[in-house]
């Protein structure tokens, strides 16, 4: 553990917080992020439940969201108990990267410290997956306890609440969801660690890049503007 990997993990957990602040908490960035764009949208979608009669609809879609979140969180379990075989195989990976140009050639005991870090990635990933699909659970009962259409007459304020605590457990499962695989995602840039520490800031540098094109500047973004906006929020 060199200065220089001091210097590459710090850049990481600082883009990776700073880039959690910008599209989900920030307000004073120029431009609105994707998910806060899918936030509005989640709240229509809920509102419009109180339109439907039947909601066939809307147990469709939660069914989606859970079944994306459970193959996400089954797949972080897979990749942590590669973790951990691949500390019970540390001499022979380090045998390998001896053969490798460009690699800083580090101690066992810095080798397991970088993949137990990637351990702790697809934990706290694991976490939040587990944690997405059980709201979402509490998201479809809290749907089920919105008043049908046809007894909505008279209980407006109910029916309002009822709705706006759906859409807030829903919003809370899918912030949940995009922290799990964000953290998916910047572990392909922690894989640069294993080469050596300017990679691993390269990596983790243009992970970040593609995740705030695809948040600020991607067609998905500007497919959810609407034309009064003129493209520009």
């Amino acid at each position: 553990m060199t200065q220089y990997d001091l210097l590459a993990l710090a850049l990481f957990a600082l883009l990776w917080f700073g880039f959690n602040w910008l599209t989900d908490t920030s307000r004073t960035f120029a431009r609105i992020s994707l998910t806060r764009l899918m936030i509005e949208e989640r709240r229509r979608w809920l509102r419009n439940t109180l339109r439907r009669e039947l909601r066939m609809i809307d147990t469709q879609i939660l069914a989606g969201l859970q079944q994306g979140t459970a193959f996400f969180a089954s797949s972080t379990i897979f990749a942590l108990g590669g973790c951990f075989a691949l500390l019970g195989a540390t001499e022979k990976v380090q045998t390998i990267f001896a053969d490798l140009p460009f690699i800083f050639h580090s101690s066992r005991e810095g080798f397991e410290i970088k993949v137990g870090g990637l351990a702790c990635l697809f934990g706290y990933a694991f976490f939040k997956f587990g944690w997405s699909y059980r709201l979402f659970n509490y998201c479809s009962i809290l749907i089920g306890a919105i008043p049908m259409m046809s007894d909505v007459a008279g209980r407006e304020e109910e029916a309002e609440r009822a709705v706006e605590k759906a859409a807030d457990m829903n919003i809370i499962a899918a912030m949940n969801f995009n922290a799990g695989l964000r953290t998916v995602f910047l572990s392909i840039g922690y894989l640069g660690w294993f080469v050596n520490a300017f990679v691993f800031m390269a990596t983790t540098t243009l992970i970040i890049l593609v995740l705030l094109r695809r948040q600020f500047f991607s067609e998905a973004r500007a497919a959810l503007l609407s034309p009064a906006t003129g493209g520009k929020s």
